[in-house]
C-alpha cells in the first residue's frame, strides 16, 4: 500500500491535481500496482479525504452567510490550549510504537504538526498496516496528511521526512 500512496504523492503532489479515485485506481492498474495494493491505498485516501475535509479551523465568512442548500455543515474547530495534552490510547501506544510516537512528538514540539493535523496522522496511521507502523511508513503518513491539506512542508521537514536515516553519521 505504501509504495501506491509514495506514486501518488510524487505523481500528484498538488492534491488538487489528483482524480478521482476511481480514475486513479485505472491510472495505477495502468503504472502496475497490484489490485490489492491498489484497493487498500484507495480505501486509505478516501479516508484521508474524509479527515481533511472534515476538518476545518475556520469557516469562512461567505460560508456563514449564505450556506445554500447543498452546503455540508461544518464546525471550526476550537484551537488546543496550551496546557493540553494528547494521551494516547493503549491501542494507538500499541500499533503505533514508541518510534513512531516519538517522532510525532517530535514534529509537534517543533511547530511542524499542529493539533489538527496530528490527529489526522494518528487516525491514519491506526488505519495502515503493521503492528507497530513502521517509522518510514509514518513519514509517508504525515507526508500524506500535508498533500491531503494542499500544503508542503518547508525544506528541513521535507527533508527530514524524504531522508533515508539509516546511512545518516553521527558527527
Amino acid at each position: 500500500m505504501f509504495e501506491v500512496l509514495v506514486y501518488v504523492y510524487e505523481n500528484y503532489w498538488q492534491g488538487d491535481a489528483c482524480p478521482e479515485l476511481q480514475r486513479l485506481s485505472r491510472k495505477l492498474t495502468a503504472a502496475g500496482f497490484d489490485a490489492e495494493e491498489i484497493q487498500a491505498a484507495l480505501v486509505w485516501l478516501d479516508g484521508l479525504n474524509v479527515a481533511a475535509q472534515g476538518t476545518q479551523i475556520s469557516l469562512p465568512a461567505k460560508a456563514l452567510e449564505n450556506p445554500g442548500p447543498s452546503a455540508v455543515p461544518t464546525y471550526p474547530i476550537q484551537p488546543q490550549s496550551a496546557g493540553s495534552l494528547r494521551v494516547y490510547s493503549v491501542a494507538e501506544q500499541m500499533h503505533l510504537g514508541a518510534q513512531s510516537l516519538g517522532f510525532v512528538s517530535f514534529l509537534e514540539s517543533s511547530g511542524v504538526l499542529p493539533p489538527h493535523m496530528r490527529e489526522i496522522v494518528i487516525d491514519r496511521a491506526m488505519a495502515a498496516p503493521g503492528d507497530p507502523v513502521t517509522l518510514d511508513d509514518l513519514k509517508i503518513i504525515v507526508l500524506m496528511v500535508y498533500w491531503s491539506f494542499g500544503e508542503e512542508p518547508d525544506a528541513l521537514v521535507l527533508d527530514e521526512l524524504c531522508d533515508d536515516t539509516e546511512f545518516r553519521l553521527a558527527h
